[in-house]
């Protein structure tokens, strides 16, 4: 008999964060356990069969189809090679005779005649190398009476859960104490017992709003009653939805273009706090206004779970939403209670805030030689010295305040030991800069303080001016050079100290900004910084082939052609600001039709340079030695094409570049199809190997054309 299966642990409050992951898993568990004993088909999720649910008190799922018992099944289980089984005259083997009665196939002191005669109905098949006895025996299906419990106890056991706790006297463990048990398969009882709970058929509503005990009457009922009787809304996406829109209703009815912060983990984290969601407006004294937003936002974000509202101008308004577990006709218990709650948490904010400003940033840096910034790097404030000399020097690269620069480097990290940061410590940077502005340090030194961590994650914003670009640059280059400098170099996916997102924050800022910066310099800029002794690990190629690769992965992100991103890397160009104008000149240069036959002969010509062992570097051609008609045309082309091609990389118009390779391609193929690179006369060898490098040097200046796509054909044709 088929019919749908329910599955509901009753609990104490769960973690919230982690309740929807824990929802999920259990469900996925219990739906791995029933298919792995064929009392479901496989893809009840996909198929819409398997519903989870996660409240604050309840774990649970449904799933459709559940079979009473699985069909029996047949069975192959190997015996052994025939070899071994029977002997030269075919009567069975002695290892045969106590293999079949192990398995009880056998019983005891039966004749070596009579287990042959028993083997002979088996089947016979290759394993391997050898002919084997297989034996066919029917299984009898799993009865869901029978295994249910085993799931479920095997799905709490693979929970995500770092801590378990006992409760009571009892040995169980779980991540809170489990208070019920029910397990239904359409209106009957599963049998079972689990974490000393017998099952049934009973759940609890709402601690307040709901009856105390739910009785459910089929497992497809399982939502609407426990919502009708239980005041219970028991799926997580559904309260989650409605949170969501009892959001927006509640901002619509307040008007004045006021909209309030969306923030996804936040709701995830409300929608595990209720069981029966309500949203209220609350309000605070106006002249919290005063502490900046960011302190009041994130305050009431992360401790009170609140949703900040904003003007239409995007500043904050003494009102938020409060999400609440209760609906009632009159809400000004809730309404009062909240503001209550929220106005201690403003005030300490107030307060932080009031006595960080009574001290300069100025003068908390030297508080930072304090700080231990890493056992093998020294402390913060040599750090932040590092940091001084360093945005000072990459500011003047580029012709920005070099001094606003140096004295943004000095504070950028004075904040860490402020009351505020050290209660909140996302604000970092922020608070730096509203007390430098109050400290009445110039705006580029106070903007830079908060910017020279962007970007901080994926499509964050970059930093904004040369002044913050310049401090940004010093924080990741300085971070990553250490590091790499004592050998602590990201492996797998282990990355302490985040250099890979300080790889990609420097490449978007040289590359997207653009700035004209040279990679390898900077890095040694950031080298120079540390006292003698400090690094003891080799830095510079392995920094870069790190960087090269995190660029790479950049590129196919943003949606290059592979092809076009190794031709270009292959180059390993240190200038990151030219390389999306380079990715662009291939793009267009692929798109010819000569470029199938030019990739494929220089790839050509770089094997030829590669395997000759005659010294061409800084050879120029002599024309007296070109004897060949196809080697003289060649010669005049290259020239021709040199000085346009020369002053077009020079002005960084690589796609005029790349394209006028093309006019070279008839000159190119004559001279393979009529020359002979490797003459007899060692002179005139060394003058077509000369012409050959002059030709690669133009070939690839923007990027190595030979790593692009090159039909067969082509390349062996040129």
């Amino acid at each position: 008999m088929q019919d749908t299966l329910l599955v509901e642990l009753l609990t104490e409050e769960l973690p919230p964060k982690a309740l929807a992951r824990l929802g999920e898993a259990f469900a996925n568990s219990i739906e791995r356990g029933l298919v792995d004993r064929k009392l479901i088909d496989a893809g009840a999720s996909a198929d819409g069969r398997l519903h989870w649910f996660a409240s604050p008190r309840r774990l649970a799922v449904t799933i459709g189809k559940t079979r009473d018992q699985a069909g029996d099944a047949v069975v192959a289980e190997k015996i052994m090679p025939v070899a071994v089984a029977l002997d030269a005259s075919g009567q069975a083997s002695p290892a045969l005779i106590k293999k079949l009665e192990a398995k009880g196939l056998l019983a005891a002191g039966t004749s070596a005649a009579d287990a042959a005669a028993l083997v002979a109905g088996f089947e016979k098949r290759m394993d391997g190398k050898s002919e084997t006895f297989f034996h066919h025996a029917t299984v009898r299906g799993a009865r869901l009476d029978d295994v249910l419990a085993g799931i479920v106890l095997d799905a709490v056991k693979k929970l995500p859960i770092p801590k378990v706790m006992r409760w009571g006297d009892a040995e169980h463990e779980f991540v809170r104490p489990v208070h019920g048990l029910m397990m239904l398969h359409g209106a009957r009882v599963v049998p079972g017992e689990l974490l000393g709970l017998t099952s049934g058929n009973a759940t609890r509503g709402h601690r307040f709003m709901g009856e105390g005990q739910v009785a459910i009457g089929k497992a497809d009922d399982y939502a609407r009653t426990l919502y009708e009787r239980g005041m219970v809304v028991a799926s997580f996406e559904a309260r989650r939805n409605m949170i969501a829109e009892l959001l927006k209703r509640r901002v619509a009815e307040l008007g004045g273009g006021v909209s309030f912060i969306e923030d996804a983990a936040l709701l995830d984290e409300v929608t595990a706090l209720v069981e029966h969601p309500s949203v209220y407006v609350a309000e605070f004294e106006p002249e919290f206004l005063a502490v900046p937003q960011e302190c009041l936002i994130l305050t009431m974000k992360a401790n009170q779970k609140y949703f900040p509202l904003l003007d239409a101008q995007g500043k904050l308004v003494n009102k938020f939403l409060v999400v609440s577990n209760m609906q009632v006709a009159d809400p000004v218990n809730i309404v009062e209670g909240n503001a209550r709650v929220v106005r201690p948490r403003l005030a300490d904010a107030k307060f932080f805030f009031d006595q960080d400003r009574k001290q300069p940033l100025e003068s908390r840096v030297s508080r930072l030689g304090n700080v231990v910034y890493h056992n093998k790097l020294g402390s913060l404030l040599q750090r932040v010295e590092r940091l001084q000399a360093l945005s000072g020097h990459i500011a003047a690269r580029l012709n920005a305040d070099a001094t606003q620069a140096a004295r943004a480097g000095r504070l950028a990290k004075a904040d860490l030991i402020t009351d505020m940061v050290g209660e909140f410590p996302e604000l970092q940077g922020i608070m730096g800069t509203y007390y430098a502005r109050h400290d009445g340090e110039p705006a580029p030194v106070a903007d830079a303080i908060a910017q020279h961590y962007y970007p901080r994650f994926a499509g964050d914003a970059l930093p904004q001016g040369s002044v913050a670009c310049a401090v940004a640059l010093a924080d990741k280059l300085d971070a990553m050079v250490g590091f790499f400098g004592i050998g602590m170099v990201p492996t797998g996916d282990k990355d302490p100290f985040a250099l890979r997102r300080a790889a990609l924050g420097v490449l978007r800022i040289l590359m997207e900004t653009p700035l004209p910066l040279d990679l390898a310099e900077l890095i040694s800029l950031a080298k120079s910084g540390f006292a003698a002794g400090v690094l003891t690990a080799e830095v510079d190629e392995p920094l870069q082939d790190f960087m090269f690769e995190r660029l790479r992965n950049l590129l196919r992100e943003a949606g290059h052609a592979p092809e076009a991103i190794d031709a270009v890397l292959a180059q390993r160009p240190t200038r990151i600001d030219r390389v999306p104008a380079k990715l662009n000149a291939v793009r267009a240069f692929s798109a010819l039709p000569e470029a199938q036959a030019l990739a494929a002969a220089n790839k050509r010509i770089v094997n030829i340079l590669k395997k000759s062992d005659v010294p061409v570097e800084g050879l120029s051609v002599s024309t007296a030695l070109l004897a060949e008609p196809a080697e003289q045309a060649l010669h005049t082309a290259v020239d021709a094409a040199a000085l346009g091609i020369e002053k077009q990389l020079a002005a960084e118009d690589y796609t005029s570049a790349l394209i006028a390779l093309a006019g070279l391609r008839s000159a190119v193929d004559t001279f393979f199809d009529q020359v002979m690179v490797n003459a007899e006369d060692a002179k005139i060898r060394q003058n077509r190997l000369a012409l050959l490098a002059r030709l690669a040097g133009l070939m690839n200046g923007v990027a190595d054309i030979s790593r692009l796509g090159v039909d067969k054909n082509t390349e062996k044709a040129a």
